[in-house]
């Protein structure tokens, strides 16, 4: 199956390079044109993390890498260096769902009853009335 995957040129790896984290400390970092490449195509083609094509390295390796960089703001000048323009206008957030109910289950049949609830039965009054 030919998928067509997303890779960073030379130009724009040399545009956003200076502004990937240096110095950090614990386990060395896998590749990261190869993983930044898979996070601009899943940011493109909108799939799930868990859909990352293998060509990109390991799913939780790409997400993880985008949710860290994410909380603490690299991903602004990532874009910025490649778009020339900030990326980040404003937090929207919008559901479409909807669920298809029958058109019963709102309830049993409509309107006012007619027959006195079991506490009134009796004798009129409330049960827990003296």
């Amino acid at each position: 199956m030919g998928r067509d995957l997303f890779w960073l040129s030379d130009k724009e790896w040399a545009r956003i390079e200076p502004h990937l984290p240096r110095g950090r400390r614990g386990a060395h970092r896998v590749d990261d044109r190869r993983i930044i490449s898979g996070i601009v195509h899943m940011l493109r083609t909108g799939a799930r993390w868990r859909d990352c094509p293998e060509a990109y390295g390991p799913y939780t390796t790409v997400y993880n890498r985008f949710n860290r960089w994410s909380k603490q703001g690299i991903w602004e000048d990532i874009f910025y260096a490649l778009t020339g323009r900030s990326v980040v206008v404003s937090t929207t957030a919008l559901d479409s769902t909807h669920i298809k109910a029958h058109r019963s289950a709102a309830g049993a049949k409509g309107g006012i009853s007619s027959r006195p609830s079991d506490d009134r039965a009796a004798d009129g009054r409330l049960k827990f009335m003296p």
